[in-house]
């Protein structure tokens, strides 16, 4: 069985390092979050600039926090610091909200949600499609989470106040193969070392 991935907690991981990270602030206008997402983007290397699964993960980090960490109060801003650099993404979302209280319960559920996946469990699987907390509405669902664990291979890491989350990729996979996207075509390069 693969390894389960969890959101961890500690404000004190390397991926909360904002030195060298560009800064911007946004307001919670749940409506330009395509827009700051592109603001973002325009800031990485042409190798991965067209890179449309992490600019739609990034889009759904920056969704969150106007969402459910600031309740779409324009009033309210996210703070955001990115790195964009060929071998590597991060980001540090910071919102004025609560903080995502249920972090541990959503790690259980999770990774109960896997354990059937992994050991072929399907009937028990169907109890495990969306995540419902204390706080969520019928929109919700954990979806956004799920695949940002999957997908962020640095982690998915929340300050202590749990309002701020840092993500990292690496664009280099496992084998020191580099993925760019290139005309609108993937291609791979093999990495001296």
């Amino acid at each position: 069985m693969d390894k389960i991935k969890t959101i961890i907690v500690d404000e004190n991981h390397t991926l909360f390092d904002r030195e060298k990270m560009l800064y911007k602030e946004f307001s919670s206008d749940y409506r330009l979050i395509r827009y700051y997402t592109k603001i973002l983007i325009q800031k990485a290397p042409p190798v991965i600039k067209e890179y449309n699964l992490m600019e739609q993960q990034i889009s759904e980090i920056i969704k969150n926090a106007i969402r459910h960490g600031n309740k779409k109060d324009p009033a309210k801003i996210i703070k955001v610091w990115y790195l964009f650099k060929p071998e590597e993404v991060r980001l540090i979302v910071e919102d004025q909200g609560e903080g995502f209280t249920e972090i541990e319960k959503w790690n259980d559920f999770h990774r109960r949600k896997d354990e059937c996946f992994y050991t072929g469990d399907m009937m028990k699987l169907s109890e495990y499609v969306s995540y419902r907390g204390e706080n969520s509405s019928d929109e919700d669902g954990g979806n956004a989470l799920f695949a940002a664990v999957e997908y962020w291979n640095m982690g998915v890491v929340f300050n202590d106040k749990r309002n701020g989350v840092a993500i990292g990729r690496r664009i280099n996979d496992h084998n020191g193969i580099r993925f760019a996207v290139d005309k609108n075509r993937m291609i791979s390069k093999k990495i001296s070392p």
